[in-house]
């Protein structure tokens, strides 16, 4: 079994020894776990007429297929093919692909190993992915996978600067099985660091975080930015103060850097002083999440990696070649270190500007591998990501990231329908938006329309102006569990 390595170490590697370390993992994980244990990537070796043993360091994974949502999707269609992702041991098999060293202690260590095996490779937790655009996908996590999420994540609370033995949390993800709500609760286990859940707005209410914050006085405040920001907003309503908070680590979605300043401006409306606003990418399939680092300007300088644990790949969308470092591109992952649900070079949908770089970190000196701060979707994977309007292809998270940053703009939401629900019809995009108190709305209107049509080339039929009140209950900001931003009303055909 592998362990995570000495944080402070690691993160101060010179890029050829990360690079060393990266490549020992992974030869570990395809030859001794993912090819012996993994039903569906043995089949993926042999029908590619790959040996696990010729898998040596990152560049020869471009020998292999990627994995997509549809082969997760479909291993879980039948019974027989459910637990084709999940590493599942048997002695025939450690015999076989086991070194004799690892084999002996396994005999040797008797009652105590056989537990150790139990401990690493029985699941015990589950998440699922959000399921928008297909059935949720469930991951399955070993009592092993949970300690390397939590030690990914205290690794997360250290490149945000956090005091674990001072700091005070508040966690305003939803109470769900997500992975954004346990990683943070699990970060908190793994660092002794106080972190109290309010469950995001369908369990605690807006107002009752808003209670929550001004009894714990929390120094950071961690959510998805819509809910965040809500919060916040609400807060100044009430009178509520923030004067205690340094830090907002904000998950789930991009955070435009328009969004950011909204919220600096919130919070100094409730007395805080210098904030430090940074964001997270993660994703289910990986079962871990990257942070950007804090500067005072709240300028990314990209997502900090975790090269011991996994592997990423940037590759060009169309052609599925691999580029070369600093060239954007669609990122792939490989988890090197975990058992349960595992997934190799699976296709995130996401597209890296920038893709990823192994040179040290301009703000904190890091060596790690960073991946660009923009991301942006490139797959029909994930729901409303790419979709076809009045016959152009637009990115919604670009329409997004352009009514989120606009500071006139309070709470806003896209829908997509068509014309008299009639499939055959044109389509319609209408955005409703709540604006700031006192602002012209006729102008906002007319700044909406040219803005979203210079950013994806395609401008709203209808601009609906709404109030703040039915503007959340439109998004469901207090009854789901992610606020409901992009709705696709069009008939399916």
């Amino acid at each position: 079994m592998g362990t995570p390595r000495d944080w402070a170490t690691l993160e101060r590697l010179p890029a050829r020894q990360l690079h060393a370390v990266q490549d020992a993992a992974l030869r570990r994980c395809v030859r001794e776990e993912l090819y012996p244990f993994s039903n569906h990537y043995r089949r993926v070796f042999d029908e590619a007429l790959v040996r696990p043993d010729s898998i040596a360091c990152v560049a020869d994974l471009q020998r292999l297929p990627f994995t997509t949502k549809q082969d997760l999707l479909r291993a879980q269609s039948t019974p027989e093919t459910r637990y084709d992702f999940v590493l599942r041991p048997s002695p025939d098999r450690i015999r076989a692909h086991w070194p004799f060293s690892r084999k002996l202690a396994l005999v040797l260590g008797g009652a105590r190993a056989r537990e150790a095996l139990r401990f690493q490779y029985t699941p015990n937790f589950l998440t699922f992915t959000t399921g928008r655009s297909s059935e949720p996908v469930g991951f399955a996590y070993t009592p092993f996978d949970l300690q390397v999420l939590q030690q990914g994540i205290a690794r997360m609370f250290d490149i945000a600067g956090l005091d674990p033995s001072r700091d005070r949390l508040v966690n305003l993800f939803p109470f769900a099985p997500h992975l954004a709500f346990w990683a943070v609760t699990l970060g908190g286990f793994e660092t002794g660091a106080l972190v109290v859940p309010s469950g995001g707005g369908k369990v605690m209410g807006t107002d009752g975080s808003l209670r929550l914050l001004e009894r714990l006085k929390p120094t950071v405040i961690v959510g998805t930015p819509g809910f965040t920001y809500h919060v916040l907003r609400r807060g100044n309503e009430l009178g509520t103060s923030f004067a205690n908070v340094h830090t907002l680590i904000l998950g789930a979605e991009k955070v435009p850097p328009g969004l950011k300043d909204k919220m600096l401006e919130a919070l100094r409306k409730g007395d805080a002083g210098e904030v430090r606003i940074l964001g997270t990418y993660g994703f289910t399939e990986a079962r871990m999440a990257w942070a950007e680092c804090p500067n005072a300007d709240n300028h990314s300088t990209g997502y900090h990696l975790h090269p011991d644990l996994g592997v990423f790949e940037v590759i060009d969308p169309k052609t599925g070649a691999v580029v070369p470092d600093g060239e954007d591109g669609e990122l792939v992952y490989t988890g090197i270190l975990g058992h349960g649900t595992s997934v190799l070079r699976y296709r995130t949908g996401d597209l890296c500007v920038g893709g990823i770089t192994w040179k040290p970190c301009p703000n904190c000196g890091r060596t790690l591998p960073r991946i660009g701060a923009e991301l942006r979707r490139v797959s029909e994977q994930h729901a409303l990501s790419l979709t076809k309007i009045k016959g152009t292809l637009v990115d919604l998270s670009v329409m997004g990231s352009v009514l989120a940053a606009m500071r006139d703009v309070e709470e806003w939401q896209v829908v997509i329908s068509k014309r008299n629900d009639d499939p055959l019809e044109l389509d319609q995009l209408e955005v409703r938006v709540a604006p700031r108190v006192g602002v012209d709305v006729g102008e906002l209107a007319t700044r909406i329309q040219h803005d979203l049509a210079n950013a994806t080339e395609v401008a709203p039929n209808k601009v609906h102006v709404l109030t703040l009140r039915e503007m959340l209950e439109h998004l469901g900001m207090e009854s789901a569990m992610k606020e409901k931003r992009f709705l696709d009303r069009r008939p399916k055909s």
